[in-house]
């Protein structure tokens, strides 16, 4: 985890910029010693949105599955897909 104060965003937003990128993690911005800020690059974030809306997905599935919707083996899965690709 890396923590830098809002003087460092402030003075050396090249500095933090690089270790957004490089580090590939979000970076605590603290003001006055507490958290204030989370910054993290452009590709951390989408990255972090994916993943969150894949969860949603995931969660929403299995929902589905224990309400008792219709669920398929693997090989009924594998079957599927091979008629829809023969077509």
């Amino acid at each position: 985890m890396l923590i830098k104060s809002s003087t460092t965003l402030r003075n050396d937003y090249t500095e933090i910029s690089n270790l957004a990128h490089t580090n590939d993690e979000p970076i605590y911005i603290t003001k006055n010693g507490e958290g204030d800020l989370v910054v993290m690059s452009i590709e951390a974030f989408e990255r972090l949105e994916e993943t969150y809306k894949l969860k949603a997905k995931l969660a929403a599935t299995e929902q589905s599955r224990i309400n008792g919707c219709k669920t398929f083996s693997l090989s009924e899965s594998r079957n599927r897909l091979n008629n829809i690709y023969e077509q």
